[in-house]
């Protein structure tokens, strides 16, 4: 696995557990790591920190993650930066949907360490 040092990843997920377990892993391999409750709590911190790659649960409450990949796609600023949907649904329709609102990819949750570090360098190698 190559070295993600200093890449920022931004872990949008209303759940604690998912969030440290993302926190955890992706601290180990270098990342800076920001995290988000739901879509609000994300909108603001993404201006202030510019994350390299986001992963967004897609059912959280008040804003459910189709509508905040939509958001951050519609952003001039963030519209090349790969949003990565997390979801324990992993049907054809869910899939589609993440695709319409412009996710780069679909993770299934409970994510393995190794999953959610191949989807970032994945998506680092094209971005550098």
């Amino acid at each position: 696995m190559s070295n993600l040092s200093g890449v920022k990843v931004m872990v949008i997920d209303d759940s604690n557990t998912i969030r440290r377990s993302a926190e955890i892993f992706l601290g180990q391999a270098g990342c800076q790591v920001i995290l988000a409750e739901d879509g609000f709590d994300a909108l603001s911190k993404i201006s202030d920190h510019h994350p390299d790659v986001i992963f967004v649960d897609v059912m959280m409450p008040r804003l459910d993650g189709y509508q905040t990949c939509s958001l951050i796609k519609k952003n001039p600023k963030f519209k090349t930066t790969p949003v990565i949907m997390l979801s324990s649904k992993d049907g054809l329709f869910d899939r589609a949907r993440g695709r319409m609102v412009g996710s780069d990819e679909y993770l299934t949750k409970p994510f393995t360490k190794d999953s959610l570090l191949q989807a970032v360098g994945s998506h680092v190698g094209l971005a550098s």
